[in-house]
């Protein structure tokens, strides 16, 4: 019997069992419903490349995406209280802390990082929705400010890019707080007179949404992104009345003057870089030609150089 059980039973096993096949190797897109190849989908920066819906990534994949050649460092952001209120529903919130942060790449919902774009100095702050649907803590507060301190010290650019469902319940008074903490640092910014953009994906809504998230100086949004403050739902409820299936769109806000530009994924390196050498330009781009007269003389220029 031991002829049978340990040598011919597991060949035939291995001959009728079906291959182990790896998961997640194909992935469906929302909008169309096409299946992808996921080396497909990940060369492509995660658009679906039959109906170019933009899938929602992670905050690494962001960073590379955004810094020039992918090359960035990441700093480490200021220590924070980790239950204040000594929260609890059905679970601890130090409980779903834990959990949150076994999944995720960062310590909480936000990643601040320095680098270049388009050759300039950049900073930037990273939301990533898969950590408590990226909602805004103490810790979150603490990264953006951080953020914009790095920014002014090292003089560059900053770019933030939220991902939020809002502010984080389970932090009750001192999540809302961070509305105008974050507000305040921006400003500072401003005064500066850095350059300060804002890339909103899906989705950017709450107390995200009504602080920091609409400040910037250019307001860039990613094709079909879910933007706005309050539910559809909540909204139809209040005004009683059917809104636009667009309503909330990246698209419908560039149509009503609250976005400036909606940029596909693969273009925002490029974008960004150009924007930010426009802003920072202090000297023309090229030579200046004199102007001649009519007979040949280099007249001088009534006009002030750049340089001066």
């Amino acid at each position: 019997m031991s002829w049978l059980t340990e040598f011919v039973r597991p060949k035939i096993q291995k001959l009728v069992r079906r291959p182990d096949v790896p998961e997640n190797l194909w992935h469906k897109c929302k909008s169309c419903e096409q299946m992808i190849f996921h080396r497909d989908l990940a060369k492509n920066n995660h658009v679906c490349q039959h109906c170019g819906h933009h899938m929602r990534i992670s905050a690494k994949d962001r960073l590379e995406l955004l810094f020039d050649g992918g090359k960035y460092q990441t700093i480490e952001l200021p220590n924070v209280p980790v239950d204040p209120l000594k929260f609890r529903d059905q679970k601890k919130y130090t409980e779903r802390l834990k959990a949150a942060q076994a999944k995720a790449t960062y310590k909480d919902a936000l990643a601040v990082a320095h680098g270049e774009v388009g050759g300039h100095p950049t900073v930037i702050a990273v939301f990533d929705f898969s950590f408590m649907g990226g909602s805004m803590g103490i810790a979150v507060g603490e990264g953006i400010v951080a953020a914009a301190e790095l920014a002014t010290v090292q003089d560059a650019a900053l770019i933030i890019v939220p991902a939020s469902g809002g502010a984080r319940m389970q932090e009750g008074i001192l999540s809302l707080m961070q509305m105008a903490r974050t507000t305040a640092a921006i400003e500072k910014v401003k005064e500066k007179g850095l350059p300060y953009f804002v890339l909103l994906t899906d989705p950017t809504t709450g107390g995200v949404s009504a602080s920091f998230a609409m400040l910037g100086d250019i307001q860039i949004a990613e094709p079909g992104a879910q933007i706005g403050f309050a539910g559809r739902r909540v909204i139809e409820s209040t005004i009683r009345e059917k809104l636009p299936d667009d309503f909330q769109t990246a698209e419908y806000l560039l149509e009503h003057g609250m976005v400036d530009m909606v940029v596909p994924r693969n273009e925002l390196n490029a974008t960004f870089g150009r924007l930010i050498d426009m802003i920072r330009r202090t000297k023309p781009g090229a030579s200046i030609v004199p102007i001649k007269d009519a007979k040949g003389k280099a007249s001088k220029s009534k006009t002030p150089s750049a340089d001066k």
